[in-house]
């Protein structure tokens, strides 16, 4: 039976979320158990974008700042690294890691910002649909890797945690090109399994201090959750946080994915939940995103009909042009490349969108919403 450690933190003080961190780490066994001294660890962060950790994109710096603190004691070397959304470049990284506060607590702890922008192949022989994936070369320079997730809401995943932060590995603008090699909901969900089983984690941590809601990744809006979360296995974390926001695991595709896969189960009871009550910690009023795919249609009604039933369900890109900063960076993340700039405010062909909603996961500004056709609220409730 696998551990997950769950542990209440309140808020962002330091001496708090250290003595929750260390308490994870007790709870699975110690540091020693997974660090030796001179170890070279990769805490590989949710770095999306460039965001204050108020906003409850990114992961926080202060968890951060604890879990590094904690590594470094026991002799580690740490590494801290992200590839953010967009061009994957020295200069990218630099703003993100400032504006994140990610400089400044590695500063302070003596922790290194990884800067190598460089690529490498790796095989996959576990993946069922990417065999090979092209990952950031900090992974070849590490000895271990610990995943440091955000609680966050998805608009195309409904939740974004443990397995889908190690899409991250993958190198910049590639991260696009998988988007338009898997549309359906299924295949990708499936690649973002093979990632992580690339990765291969040897511990999660989430930061579900203050999570996010709505529409996220960035666009929605923080709450409280107070939970510091930790497993061996990031399929089962996920089964945990998935839980504690009120979402019925087996509705999450990458958690469906793990199940299909023999990885986890998605019950709470095939999981030893080690520390603070779970049911303590539920909130049954997390607002989240609906999504519904339109997969069991495939070869079971003429394609004529499926378009009209798609035009009736798929949710869609909406784009206010009121807050819009004429920035570009939705026209430049959209991976199909069907977003143009005209007079300096973008424009979709939604014949060609493919409803990865990176624009509105990139959107420094939140002019972006995903439009949900009332028939697919309703159909998303049965």
């Amino acid at each position: 039976m696998e551990k997950v450690s769950l542990v209440r933190c309140e808020d962002y003080d330091y001496s708090l979320v250290k003595k929750a961190v260390d308490e994870c780490f007790e709870n699975l066994g110690g540091v020693e158990k997974y660090i030796n001294p001179g170890d070279r660890v990769l805490l590989k962060l949710n770095l999306l974008m460039k965001k204050r950790p108020e906003e409850a994109t990114t992961t926080h710096p202060v968890f951060t700042k604890a879990l590094a603190k904690t590594l470094i004691e026991h002799g580690a070397e740490v590494v801290i690294g992200d590839s953010p959304g967009g061009p994957f470049n020295a200069g990218i990284l630099k703003g993100v890691y400032k504006a994140c506060g990610i400089e400044e607590i590695a500063n302070e702890v003596g922790a290194k910002l990884n800067y190598n922008t460089n690529s490498v192949d790796i095989k996959n022989e576990d993946g069922l649909i990417l065999k090979k994936i092209t990952a950031i070369e900090v992974l070849k320079e590490v000895d271990k890797v610990i995943s440091v997730s955000k609680l966050k809401t998805h608009g195309m995943m409904m939740f974004t945690g443990a397995v889908k932060n190690m899409f991250g590995i993958v190198a910049g603008l590639e991260k696009a090109e998988y988007h338009v090699r898997m549309k359906k909901n299924v295949d990708f969900s499936n690649a973002l399994v093979d990632i992580c089983l690339a990765a291969n984690p040897i511990l999660s941590f989430m930061d579900g201090i203050v999570g996010m809601e709505g529409a996220g990744p960035s666009g929605g809006k923080p709450r409280r959750i107070g939970a510091v979360i930790a497993s061996t296995s990031p399929y089962h974390l996920d089964v945990v946080a998935t839980s504690i926001i009120g979402i019925k695991p087996t509705k999450v595709p990458t958690i469906e994915r793990c199940i299909e896969r023999g990885l986890c189960s998605g019950s709470l009871e095939d999981i030893e939940i080690k520390g603070d009550d779970i049911e303590s910690f539920i909130i049954k009023d997390f607002i989240v995103p609906e999504i519904r795919s339109l997969d069991l249609l495939e070869g079971k009604l003429p394609k004529f009909l499926r378009d009209i039933i798609n035009g009736l369900m798929q949710p869609k890109p909406l784009f206010k042009h009121d807050k819009c900063v004429g920035c570009s960076d939705c026209a430049q993340s959209c991976p199909p490349k069907v977003i143009e700039m005209i007079n300096n405010k973008p424009h979709v062909k939604l014949e060609g969108c493919i409803r990865c909603f990176c624009c509105q996961e990139l959107c420094p500004v939140k002019a972006i919403d995903i439009h949900r056709p009332l028939f697919m609220k309703l159909l998303a409730r049965l």
